[in-house]
C-alpha cells in the first residue's frame, strides 16, 4: 500500500537531506562524493574547482580549506563538554533554554526571538524549505554562500543573482530593484563568503528596513565576530525594532566549535513559528554542544585572542602575497581570496603536494585561491609552499 504524505510530512523528511545541497569541502569531493544536481551554481559567476586527484587528509599539514578556527574550542569549553558527556542519557531542553536566555540577553531581544540549530547552515536551509516550498524567487549577491540559495533552487525557486560592486560590497540598489512580487526572501551574507568583504552597515540597515517591508531579509553574520566591533555592523537591532529581518550566527567560526554543530537565528517570533510549526529546534542538538556553547559565550578573552591571532595571520599572508604581485580582496573574516596566475588544478595539486589544503574557485572563468587562516606556523608553510608552486 502506498502511504499518502502531506506537505508537512514531506518537508520534515526532506529537511534530513538538505545538508547534501550545500557546498562540499574539496577533500570530500576528491573522495568521490559528487553532487549531481544540475541546479547547483547554474547561474553563478563562481564555480568551485574541485580536485581531479585523490586527497588524503593524513598528508595535510596545514588544513586551510574550511574556514575553521585552529585555536578552539576554548579550554573551558572542552572541560564543559567533557563533564556533560555523562549527561548524554538526558535530553538537553533545560540547557537549551539557558543558552537561549543568554543569547537573547546578548542580542537585546526576548527568548521568543531565538531559534537554535545544529550550525547556522542548518537554519539557513530550514528557512529555505519554509519560504520556498511553493516556489517564488530569492535575491542575493553573486558570488556568495550558496547553502540557502541551493536549497531554494532544489525546491523549484528561481535565483536572481546580483553581482557585487567594484569594491566587492553588496550592490544594495540593484538588489532592491531585483525584488518583485514573487520574491520570498532576500539573502545577504555579511561579511561575505567567499570574498571576505564587508558591506557598509549604515547602507545595509537602510536597505533592510526598506526591503523587509516587502519580504523577509536574511542576514548571515557567520563571520561577523572577527570584526573588532561586530555590534556596529550587526543587523540584529532591527529585529528588536520589529523589522522582518532574520539574523544568523554560528559557534563554528570564532568560537572554534565547527565540529560540534551549533548556531542560532534571531527573528520575529511569528517568523520562527513558521519554521518550528514544521520542524523542532532544540531536539536536534546534543547536550555536549549546548553546554559547550554556554561555556564559550563566557570566554570573552579567548574570543578576543582568536580575533587578534586571526588578524596577525591575515596581515602576514597579505603582505607576503602582495610582495609577490598578487592582489587580495580586503578581508574582514578568517579567510582571504585572491586571483592566481596559473591553472587551478595544477596550483591545487602543487599546494597539496606541499601539505597544504586550500580551495580554488573559478570566478568569471578565472582561478582564485581561497585560504583560511590557521596558526602562524601553518600560514608560514602556506607562504613557503605558495612560493615554490608559483615562482
Amino acid at each position: 500500500m502506498i502511504k499518502k504524505i502531506n506537505r508537512r510530512d514531506w518537508l520534515k523528511s526532506g529537511l534530513l537531506a538538505a545538508g547534501s545541497i550545500a557546498l562540499t569541502p574539496a577533500i570530500a569531493m576528491s573522495k568521490g562524493v559528487k553532487n549531481s544536481s544540475p541546479l547547483l551554481n547554474a547561474s553563478s559567476i563562481m564555480k568551485e574547482n574541485f580536485p581531479n586527484f585523490k586527497m588524503e587528509e593524513a598528508r595535510i599539514m596545514a588544513r586551510l580549506s574550511a574556514n575553521e578556527n585552529p585555536y578552539g574550542p576554548a579550554p573551558a569549553v572542552v572541560k564543559a563538554i567533557s563533564q556533560s558527556v555523562a549527561l548524554g542519557n538526558r535530553y538537553g531542553h533545560g540547557d537549551a533554554a539557558t543558552l537561549i536566555a543568554m543569547i537573547a540577553e546578548k542580542e537585546g531581544v526576548t527568548p521568543e526571538h531565538i531559534m537554535l540549530g545544529p550550525g547556522s547552515s542548518d537554519l539557513l536551509e530550514k528557512t529555505a524549505f519554509v519560504r520556498f516550498k511553493d516556489g517564488g524567487n530569492i535575491v542575493s549577491a553573486d558570488p556568495s554562500y550558496m547553502s540557502l540559495i541551493n536549497t531554494a533552487k532544489s525546491l523549484g525557486a528561481s535565483w536572481k543573482p546580483v553581482k557585487l560592486t567594484t569594491d566587492y560590497a553588496h550592490d544594495l540598489d540593484a538588489m532592491e530593484k531585483a525584488v518583485d512580487s514573487e520574491t520570498n526572501l532576500v539573502y545577504v551574507c555579511n561579511p561575505n563568503n567567499p570574498t571576505g568583504s564587508i558591506t557598509d552597515p549604515v547602507k545595509l540597515k537602510a536597505f533592510c528596513v526598506k526591503v523587509s517591508a516587502k519580504t523577509p531579509v536574511f542576514v548571515d553574520e557567520a563571520y561577523l565576530e572577527f570584526l573588532d566591533k561586530p555590534e556596529n555592523h550587526s543587523m540584529v537591532g532591527l529585529v528588536a525594532e520589529g523589522k522582518d529581518v532574520i539574523v544568523a550566527r554560528t559557534f563554528s567560526k570564532v568560537h572554534g566549535m565547527a565540529g560540534l554543530r551549533i548556531g542560532y537565528i534571531v527573528a520575529q517570533p511569528e517568523r520562527l513559528k513558521s519554521i518550528t510549526s514544521l520542524v523542532r529546534s532544540t531536539m536536534g542538538l546534543c547536550v555536549t554542544s549546548i553546554r559547550g556553547a554556554i561555556a564559550s559565550m563566557k570566554e570573552e578573552r579567548f574570543l578576543a585572542d582568536c580575533r587578534n591571532l586571526n588578524s596577525e595571520c591575515r596581515d602576514y599572508v597579505l603582505g607576503e602575497i602582495t610582495a609577490l604581485g598578487y592582489e587580495s580582496i580586503p578581508s574582514s573574516t578568517s579567510f582571504m581570496i585572491f586571483p592566481i596566475k596559473m591553472e587551478g588544478q595544477k596550483f591545487m595539486k602543487g599546494m597539496y603536494d606541499g601539505g597544504v589544503a586550500i580551495r580554488v574557485f573559478n570566478i568569471d572563468d578565472k582561478p582564485w585561491c581561497r585560504v583560511s587562516m590557521g596558526t602562524m606556523s601553518e600560514m608560514e608553510l602556506f607562504v613557503q609552499t605558495f612560493k615554490s608552486v608559483t615562482v
